[in-house]
């Protein structure tokens, strides 16, 4: 396994905050300094650290459910000083992974794990997300056909933000919608989506003239936010952790399939291969069959069976049975 998967799948490091410990000398494999993150080491049985701190292989791991308020960065440091999760958080779980983002202006359930893996499992999925969405205006049809059937952007900057690279975007259709309020002023909607996109819910609407004044994550794979107080953190359930286990187990069992080398045919050379062994056997079979001649071995319908030398053989009476030899009566007649 590379040195900086290695980390990142035992330890609450990215892939990319590894590949910097790593270069910048902090980590030790076997006590010694690897500055390479592509060095390849047995998981099993290497000794790692990152800054004195042993790196230990567990399939152990940790998610929360945290309430996000309004006005929160989804980062650990803000260069303008702003609020973040990590302000609000206990000290104790400073070091967990957010499970993808929401912006400064979203509310609601954000998952937090101690391990790199899972985050990068449930990022990438296409669980379910379910949010409630206030925008201001009706809800059209064209709209509801979005929803239902996809949209594809080439200009997907209304309702991005202003610094956002991304352009253009795809949006896969809704799981599911629910108005629950529709009217000139403004309408609220309960959807559910599969995917985790920049700002996603806000471009889509934004491409129909509607701004989203209100946007809160009430569930993502099942775990649902409920009652939890803003800004409180709550352990998930045995149940969700049942769920959240089958679906790990799933996902690594496809990614160790992705990462085995395909096997390649040569249809000709396995002609070959099989000729020569069936000639080998010819030969080997025929010589046998000399060894066993040469040892006084006769070939009938049966099978090889060793001719038997018998002194006596013209000894036989009339009736073709062997003749008995007494010594005091002689012959028999």
């Amino acid at each position: 396994m590379r040195l900086n998967k290695y980390i990142a799948h035992y330890s609450s490091y990215s892939r990319r905050e590894a590949d910097k410990a790593i270069e910048a000398g902090y980590v030790r494999v076997d006590g010694e300094v690897q500055i390479n993150p592509g060095t390849q080491i047995d998981e099993k049985y290497a000794k790692v650290s990152v800054s004195g701190k042993k790196v230990t292989p567990t399939e152990q791991y940790t998610v929360i459910a945290y309430n996000k308020e309004k006005g929160e960065l989804v980062t650990k440091t803000d260069p303008k000083g702003r609020k973040t999760i990590y302000d609000t958080l206990p000290s104790k779980y400073k070091h967990f992974i957010p499970i993808g983002r929401l912006d400064f202006a979203t509310e609601g359930l954000l998952l937090l794990t101690d391990a790199s893996r899972v985050a990068t499992a449930l990022m990438t999925s296409s669980m379910e997300r379910v949010y409630r969405v206030k925008v201001k205006g009706e809800i059209s049809e064209e709209m509801e056909i979005a929803m239902k059937n996809g949209l594809e952007l080439d200009d997907a900057s209304a309702g991005a933000h202003d610094l956002s690279e991304i352009k253009s975007m795809n949006f896969a259709p809704f799981y599911a919608y629910k108005i629950i309020k529709t009217s000139p002023t403004y309408s609220i909607l309960k959807i559910a989506i599969g995917e985790g996109q920049n700002r996603e819910v806000r471009r889509f609407f934004a491409h129909f003239d509607r701004e989203v004044v209100d946007l809160k994550r009430l569930s993502f794979g099942g775990i649902e936010l409920n009652n939890l107080p803003n800004g409180k953190v709550r352990f998930l359930t045995r149940s969700e952790y049942g769920h959240l286990y089958e679906f790990m187990k799933v996902y690594e069992r496809e990614q160790k399939g992705q990462t085995k080398e395909p096997k390649t045919y040569d249809k000709e050379a396995k002609s070959q291969d099989r000729d020569f062994k069936s000639k080998d056997k010819e030969l080997k079979s025929h010589k046998k069959d000399q060894d066993r001649e040469s040892k006084g071995y006769k070939k009938d319908s049966t099978g090889y069976k060793k001719e038997s030398k018998n002194k006596d053989s013209n000894n036989k009476d009339k009736y073709g049975k062997k003749e008995l030899k007494n010594p005091k009566k002689g012959p028999r007649k």
